[in-house]
């Protein structure tokens, strides 16, 4: 009645890299999302400068999250090349 099926779970590097991907691809929606925090501040109490800041530290945390991100997903020395070629 069960027919023979394959591994339920993928393997392990497979799936962090798909993570990967996808933290990377919501990344600029994330960021976004932060970067329109200050517009819902209130204007009277909020400083200019608290507000640049702020816009300033998330840009440098964005790139920096985005540099770990792109290093993790880079083809490593060890890993083969799926298709078999060989450099010329």
């Amino acid at each position: 009645m069960s027919a023979e099926r394959g591994p339920m779970f993928l393997a392990r590097r497979t799936y962090r890299l798909r993570r990967l991907s996808d933290a990377a691809r919501m990344l600029p929606i994330a960021g976004a999302v932060l970067f329109s925090v200050p517009l819902l501040w209130e204007t009277e109490g909020v400083r200019t400068t608290r507000a640049m800041f702020y816009i300033f530290g998330l840009w440098i945390v964005l790139a920096v999250i985005a540099s770990v991100i792109s290093a993790r997903l880079r083809p490593t020395d060890t890993e083969e090349d799926p298709k078999g070629s060989q450099e010329r």
